[in-house]
């Protein structure tokens, strides 16, 4: 028996109007949350067109810029919403479109989980789906492929339109304080096989290289050293409404079902004794990510347990913050190192301002919403225009949320090397048992919001 979609009827819609709109060919997105038993879509996006390819034309979607837009979109969910498969309007025979939806979709998943930092876990859904529409018969060929199975074949899906899918979904959220210290290589040269390491591609958002010290720093570095945050973050103990409930437990418990709930969730986070041990460590520079990010997970109505909340909210965490940091050292290569929201000190210490995180909902009386990243310098124009281009959304200013995190400020001078008597008696809590000044340490890096430091030696 195939896997069922339940799939909100404003995604009917959508399809409808891609199959009276189009001239040919047009490929897009699926977005949603799996779970064990069904999957949920949310919204569907078609992907940009690529402004070379119009004269050409062509039955077949371009492979590289329908996963690139994948990349960028992913970037664009919170914790509980992924890309769940592509889909094609077209009126060439589904059976001869599926080899070209089986090869998209294994191409999508492989560049959104190449940046993916947290674990995959037992219960995580490998099916990804691929639908055909036919503008002419409106009829449609729903399909799953198993990403994990390179041998995979096409299963058959059961694909059904249902009104307010969303609606009564819970939402899970969090400030997490983050202060992580990455050493850079001590050989400034090498650097030679960059290209190797980074796939540039034309895309809205530039290529993820990172420039230092007039040099470029190959983005695995910055991936590596992330990767042991993540893993730590993992392991944190994670409170929902004051409480560590047990794994299996119901977050709807004690409450009524199918009625949309918000809870408010704590993670504390234990020092990585085996990194503390490692000692001195020669380095040519280091990158300081410090203050606090904003994360939140959707999930279904369907009886959600604490431990899927724990695992998207945490999932997201690492995703945000993983993105702030990309996108800015693709900011840096395009501006040759400079920034405008940027400041050097005498140590040599560069100061950044990561991007905030902007929401937006995908429906008004829903509360699932998406996310953009707003730099300093960005007004809220820019982030409409993104998403409109992203995920195709109407958005007018009115409709983004940027309440939930302050915007990064710049420091000048050597203040920061100046500790407050709080900020001194926050590092020394985090040397115990981080989560015992979890309160204090949020709000003041809340206070500060994100920053990201330079050093070269």
């Amino acid at each position: 028996m195939g896997r069922t979609y339940i799939v909100e009827d404003v995604v009917e819609g959508y399809l409808t109007k891609q199959c009276e709109q189009t001239a040919g060919p047009v490929s897009g997105l699926l977005i949603g949350q799996s779970s064990t038993q069904r999957e949920y879509v949310v919204t569907a996006t078609r992907t940009p067109q690529r402004e070379e390819s119009t004269a050409s034309g062509g039955n077949s979607p371009d492979k590289e810029w329908v996963t690139e837009h994948a990349r960028q979109v992913s970037r664009m969910l919170p914790g509980g919403l992924s890309v769940l498969g592509v889909f094609i309007v077209t009126d060439t025979d589904a059976k001869d479109t599926l080899t070209t939806l089986r090869q998209l979709v294994f191409a999508v998943e492989n560049l959104i989980s190449s940046e993916r930092l947290w674990t995959s876990a037992e219960d995580d859904v490998s099916d990804r789906v691929v639908l055909h529409v036919n503008p002419k018969t409106r009829k449609t060929l729903c399909r799953t492929f198993d990403v994990k199975d390179p041998k995979s074949v096409a299963k058959p899906a059961d694909w059904k339109y249902q009104s307010g899918v969303c609606s009564s979904w819970s939402t899970v959220s969090c400030c997490v304080s983050v202060d992580v210290l990455l050493p850079l290589p001590d050989n400034p040269t090498a650097t030679e096989d960059t290209a190797k390491c980074l796939k540039v591609s034309a895309r809205a958002q530039k290529a993820p290289q990172f420039v230092v010290g007039g040099g470029v720093l190959r983005l695995c570095f910055l991936q590596e050293g992330l990767r042991g945050w993540a893993h730590q973050l993992e392991s944190a103990v994670c409170l929902i409404d004051g409480r560590r409930l047990a794994a299996d437990a119901e977050l709807a418990g004690g409450q009524k079902r199918n009625v949309r709930q918000t809870y408010s969730a704590q993670l504390l986070i234990t020092p990585d004794e085996r990194r503390l041990a490692e000692g001195v460590q020669r380095c040519g520079g280091s990158v300081s990510v410090s203050g606090a990010v904003y994360s939140t997970a959707y999930l279904h109505s369907n009886k959600p347990k604490a431990r899927q909340a724990e695992k998207l909210l945490k999932r997201d965490a690492v995703s945000t913050l993983t993105t702030r940091a990309q996108m800015l050292l693709e900011e840096l290569l395009t501006s040759g190192g400079a920034s405008e929201g940027s400041s050097r000190d005498e140590h040599q210490r560069e100061q950044f301002c990561l991007p905030h995180r902007v929401f937006c909902p995908v429906e008004a009386s829903g509360p699932v919403c998406v996310c953009d990243y707003r730099f300093s310098d960005e007004g809220l124009s820019e982030v409409i225009d993104r998403l409109k281009e992203m995920l195709d959304m109407d958005a007018a200013e009115k409709d983004l949320d940027i309440r939930r995190e302050t915007p990064a400020e710049v420091l000048e001078g050597d203040a920061a090397d100046e500790p407050t008597v709080e900020t001194a008696e926050a590092l020394q809590s985090k040397r115990n048992y981080f989560g015992a000044a979890m309160a204090t340490t949020v709000a003041l890096l809340a206070t500060a919001a994100s920053m990201l430091y330079l050093n070269d030696v």
